[in-house]
């Protein structure tokens, strides 16, 4: 099944062409189920070099209608320095510490309602946006990645591992995902279909393929901390471009961690690897520490402050995926 973007053309020249879900998560993944077709007018500059962006967002929990226009000066910022693709942090719609709000039928109402609004303001129009907010699916809680381009939304992408240590509680609230041996789709909001033409959506361990043949996958912050970390099973499917958007405190030493993970997955495997965070309290007794980055191949060519008074910090580096 085929949909077409909006007629008007694209502004930059990385992402914009044939998008379509592919399989990234060995025999259990749900095979390929979808294709979006780009403009007709679209000719594309043949390069290996892409413009990549990723930010700290200072984001409150509940506060949809400000979490709302913080991403759409992120992607607007991004749009700016003529990136293709734009990560942002772990449940960034609505804000990492709703707690028990989670619970709540009207916190994924309200998560949709800002995502359509988010579609509405231009926020994915010739940018690839990964957002962060949670899904609810077949009657279970999932903290999921939802990759949109020219208000069409191309994959959901749920969480598989739970930060259940210290400070974090997400088993309370989600359900880490378990792909099924068959592909699986989600049913959207009715007034989606009426505003954006679209009725569902692949939901799963896929990976974005596009029709160069660039490919993005997600990893979500406590899967960076497992043993059979997401980003491996990219890697060895050819995945060049891997996102983590996550929701991560500020300990003495963990910034350190942090960037070794990063920096080991892009040594063995290669690739380059965006890091999105929160930055700032949330409403909660924690606080989060930005520090965005950008990894390629072992090392890291842009990184945001780690603690700064910016509701919005947006970094941005063009790379060789032929390196």
């Amino acid at each position: 099944m085929a949909t077409s973007y909006p007629s008007s053309p694209p502004t930059t020249r990385q992402f914009h062409r044939q998008a379509s879900a592919a399989g990234a998560g060995g025999t259990k993944t749900a095979a390929p189920s979808s294709t979006v077709v780009p403009p007709s007018s679209y000719t594309r500059t043949p390069s290996s070099l892409i413009t990549l962006a990723t930010c700290n967002l200072n984001q409150w929990a509940l506060d949809f209608d400000g979490n709302v226009q913080r991403i759409l000066t992120s992607c607007q910022l991004a749009k700016d320095q003529n990136a293709a693709y734009r990560l942002g942090p772990e449940l960034e719609i609505c804000g990492y510490g709703c707690e028990d709000h989670f619970l709540e039928q009207d916190t994924f109402d309200h998560c949709w309602e800002s995502l359509g609004l988010l579609l509405d303001e231009g926020a994915s129009d010739g940018l690839l946006c990964d957002f962060g907010m949670p899904v609810l699916h077949g009657g279970v809680r999932y903290n999921c990645r939802v990759i949109c381009y020219n208000r069409k939304l191309l994959l959901i992408r749920p969480k598989t591992a739970m930060a259940d240590s210290g400070n974090y509680r997400e088993g309370r609230y989600f359900t880490a995902y378990s792909a099924p041996s068959f592909p699986e789709k989600h049913l959207l909001p009715r007034n989606f279909a009426k505003r954006f033409g679209q009725r569902d959506v692949p939901f799963g361990l896929q990976h974005i393929t596009c029709a160069d043949g660039t490919t993005i996958g997600c990893e979500s912050c406590e899967e960076l901390w497992t043993p059979h970390a997401s980003h491996i099973d990219l890697a060895l499917r050819g995945v060049e471009i891997i996102g983590n958007g996550s929701g991560s405190h500020h300990e003495l030493r963990k910034l350190s961690t942090r960037m070794e993970l990063m920096i080991n997955a892009t040594r063995k495997c290669g690739g380059v690897y965006l890091y999105s965070n929160q930055r700032g309290c949330d409403g909660s007794r924690m606080y989060y520490d930005g520090c965005a980055m950008i990894v390629v191949n072992g090392r890291i060519v842009a990184q945001a402050p780690q603690f700064d008074v910016q509701d919005v910090h947006v970094i941005t580096a063009t790379v060789d995926l032929d390196d």
